[in-house]
């Protein structure tokens, strides 16, 4: 452990620094409870020894500044005192003491303190860490919960989260973004003629050509079932056309093998729509228009990327 002991008086200090030595610690010492206070937050320690009464700062002000800023973790507070009193006893275990010695220190006394110390230092340690882990798996929890489990993109929950930041975003600071509505052609047919097993292949295929092609700031969530929605920010339509269209000719060039399509390979079709502060609307809004051009990309062929309607480039 480390340890250290405050104390104004030069005898005291030596006592209590040859009696850890006897126990087989080492300490640091200080002279003042303020030069306790400076150590405590520069170096951090697992004990403290503080005599009662000291100048500029007593040991029961350095155990309350202690305990108010316990940036280094939990250190075991040990108050050496001929003030025997319920009272002052009281007094110090309110300011947070976990332990009192008495003038003039014992071995044995000072033994028991410090397998005291030991103990409950080791549990708030244990305790510290699993709260870290706990943070830690909170996290992951927080994060599966915004995770499709197949693909592993967003899924309908990250989006509509992440939707409404962009939507804040346009309003106050004028910014604008571009929503991409993609789904898998004929895919029905695709399931049907190879099954679920080599579907769920093929939908992991598609995102990984959809993320493939992402440039930075673009984020790609599963929409639903063989639907994909691609976000990017601060994207004219010109631009997200583009974008979406090297998407789009991506997978036809992956060539996966879909005899049920017209082009006898997997392919998509995409709706696009941009939300931009000169115009009203919300995110809800901009779905419905990228899902409305969407419908007009299947009607029209297929395999192509239509825009939605009345939008500014």
């Amino acid at each position: 452990m480390k340890i250290l002991v405050a104390d104004d008086d030069a005898g005291a200090r030596l006592i209590a620094k040859t009696m850890l030595g006897s126990l087989g610690h080492d300490c640091d010492l200080a002279v003042s409870g303020g030069g306790a206070w400076d150590l405590i937050r520069d170096v951090g320690y697992d004990m403290v020894i503080s005599d009662w009464m000291m100048p500029e700062v007593s040991g029961l002000d350095l155990c309350r500044k202690l305990r108010s800023d316990e940036t280094n973790g939990y250190t075991y507070f040990t108050m050496v005192t001929g003030r025997g009193a319920a009272t002052s006893i009281l007094q110090g275990m309110d300011a947070g003491v976990d332990h009192y010695l008495v003038k003039p220190l014992e071995v044995d006394a000072l033994h028991c303190a410090l397998i005291a110390a030991e103990r409950v230092t080791r549990l708030h340690l244990q305790l510290a860490q699993q709260r870290v882990e706990l943070q830690g798996l909170n996290q992951e929890l927080r994060s599966l919960t915004r995770r499709d489990p197949l693909t592993g993109l967003g899924n309908r929950r990250a989006l509509q989260q992440d939707l409404e930041l962009l939507e804040e975003r346009v309003a106050r600071y004028g910014h604008r973004f571009c929503v991409a509505l993609f789904d898998v052609d004929h895919f029905k047919a695709y399931n049907d003629t190879f099954g679920h097993p080599a579907g769920d292949q093929a939908l992991r295929a598609v995102a990984g050509q959809l993320r493939g092609h992402l440039r930075k700031g673009d984020t790609v969530y599963r929409y639903g079932g063989e639907e994909f929605l691609c976000v990017f920010p601060e994207q004219s339509v010109e631009q997200g056309a583009y974008a979406v269209e090297r998407m789009r000719r991506g997978l036809e060039q992956l060539a996966v093998p879909h005899p049920g399509s017209e082009h006898r390979v997997l392919t998509m079709s995409a709706g696009l729509a941009m939300l931009d502060p000169a115009r009203s609307g919300s995110a809800g809004d901009l779905l419905n228009e990228a899902d409305e051009a969407l419908y007009r990309a299947k009607q029209m062929g297929r395999n192509r990327v239509e825009r939605a309607v009345k939008q500014p480039v």
